[in-house]
């Protein structure tokens, strides 16, 4: 027998033995599901590679109703396909349902560290408290609103520039953003910035480790010991380039940001902050910890608020209706002698109600970040074991037709109280996450989302491109993933008028601003 058959033997004997011995007699059923084969249980009845897992588990609300069970070598999964049973659980019962499963990959790859992984330990307790006290409230990141709101105008002119490179601006826009908060970084001005392209690279990676069903290793630990010279060891070098990736990100901008600090340079940021309260040692725990935090703020919300903003363009061009209300309001309450600010929001119902809508439409991460179960629990009669990984539907959640007349269409509207009509439930209940495991960075996210949803459709027009004479309708297709983006797409992008376009070219006038591209990079 090959060494690689005694490996898989062994791993599905240890499975097999958890499976039959290591649990205490049931005190009542799981959830139920589809029928298992004998020892892969339902290893076939996961998503297939590629496709839409949130379509994938809404088939089973249908099929065995709001929650549901399923076994992989012993491991048990539980689906959630109702929003009140995912509040229950993850919010009501939050001591009990907010562990993380452990990513075999995600340790080799070296992102064991970062702060949607950590376990509730004292650690991750730090990691959150740091970040909440810089950017947890309205007030902490109103600082930076006047950052934000010079980044989208920048995009705004860079759109006007170069319409057809519409997902780079973005992505520049978003990643400027949050690096000028975190680091006090300036991204290069035009054209490509190393440091944006590094967090684009690493959070695809980052995606592609945490998904319990995408490597074998993620749900037969005992692999993590599979000698990478062998056949199937292929992953541990994959894990290899994939840990060079996190090791930049993680350190290039923060001795950047040492170094300004040490030749009194530094912008204010969150890293110089944090490094300005308190001695902290190198190669100490704390100093991992704040190079973690900043990980986490520039990586995840960078990500996540490309999604919105393209689903957005992506939106305004299937929606024509909804921009042309949008921009009535605005003109209603802003006038068009000026862009809309932060200032205007709660005076702008419309708009606000459109960036509720495109965490809905299309949530950021369609099924969320999967927690654990750290305790025995029932729910409504069913069992949900202590270890059980457990996977909310956030996309489901968003297009129950229980909850969200209509669901598959965009309508801001539907959060509106007028003509008698109760708004409905409002998306930021699930979009960014629940109860101890809610993204730390929603409230920046937020306003990137409402400023840039704001000042865009003020000033543009956006539409369905034209070829050939002929309009070209637009399409809403969505690419599979952890963090789910528009698939690629084109739209028309102009000014609404000369005045709206001089609006936009006033950021011109402001001085530029030195890229820290190649002060970043002597650390390399």
């Amino acid at each position: 027998m090959s060494l690689v058959l005694y490996v898989v033997v062994g791993a599905i004997a240890l499975y097999i033995s958890k499976s039959l011995f290591g649990r205490k007699r049931a005190t009542a059923p799981l959830p139920p599901g589809p029928p298992g084969k004998l020892i892969i249980g339902n290893l076939r009845d996961l998503p297939p590679s590629g496709s839409h897992e949130w379509l994938h588990w809404w088939k089973y609300k249908d099929l065995y109703g709001p929650i549901s069970a399923l076994n992989i070598f012993g491991q048990t999964l539980i689906i959630i396909n109702d929003a009140d049973a995912a509040i229950t659980l993850f919010e009501k019962r939050s001591a009990v349902h907010s562990a993380r499963p452990e990513f075999p990959m995600a340790e080799l790859s070296g992102w064991d560290q970062a702060l949607s992984l950590l376990q509730c330990t004292p650690l991750f307790r730090t990691h959150r408290k740091a970040l909440h006290r810089e950017l947890g409230t309205t007030a902490a990141v109103a600082r930076f609103n006047d950052i934000v709101d010079v980044e989208v105008r920048k995009f705004l002119l860079r759109v006007i520039q170069a319409p057809n490179q519409l997902m780079e601006h973005i992505r520049k826009e978003t990643g400027a953003a949050i690096l000028k908060i975190g680091y006090g970084y300036n991204v290069e001005p035009k054209g490509r910035d190393p440091l944006v392209d590094l967090v684009e690279k690493g959070m695809g990676e980052f995606c592609d480790v945490v998904v319990p069903h995408g490597w074998l290793v993620n749900l037969v630990p005992a692999f993590k010991h599979f000698p990478s010279w062998l056949p199937g060891g292929g992953f541990k070098k994959t894990a290899e380039e994939y840990k060079q990736s996190v090791a930049r990100m993680r350190d290039l901008p923060y001795y950047f940001v040492k170094r300004q600090m040490a030749e009194k340079k530094n912008a204010p940021s969150f890293v110089s902050s944090s490094l300005g309260k308190e001695h902290i040692e190198p190669g100490s725990e704390e100093e991992m910890v704040l190079k973690w935090s900043a990980v986490s703020l520039y990586a995840g919300g960078a990500d996540a608020t490309v999604s919105s903003i393209a689903c957005f363009f992506l939106a305004m061009a299937l929606y024509p209706a909804v921009q042309k209300r949008a921009q009535e309001e605005i003109d209603r309450v802003v006038g068009t002698s000026r862009l809309p600010g932060f200032q205007d929001r709660d005076n702008l119902p419309y708009i606000n109600a459109m960036v509720q809508e495109i965490l809905r439409w299309h949530p950021i991460a369609p099924v969320g970040f999967v927690h654990k179960s750290s305790e025995e629990d029932i729910y409504e009669g069913y069992r949900i074991p202590k270890g059980a990984i457990m996977i909310p539907n956030i996309w489901g959640f968003m297009h129950d037709p229980a909850i969200y007349a209509d669901p598959m269409t965009f309508k801001p509207e539907r959060f509106l109280s007028e003509n008698g009509h109760t708004p409905e439930r409002d998306p930021n209940l699930f979009a960014f996450g629940f109860g101890r495991r809610i993204c730390p960075g929603k409230v920046l996210a937020n306003a990137d989302i409402y400023l840039t949803i704001a000042q865009a459709v003020a000033s543009l027009r956006i539409t369905n491109p034209v070829k050939d004479g002929k309009e070209v309708p637009v399409t809403a297709e969505f690419l599979p993933g952890v963090i789910s983006h528009p698939a690629p797409f084109e739209v028309a992008i102009r000014p609404r008028s000369a005045g709206h376009e001089a609006l936009i070219r006033e950021v011109e006038r402001l001085p530029e601003e030195r890229s820290h591209a190649e002060e970043m990079l002597r650390g390399v």
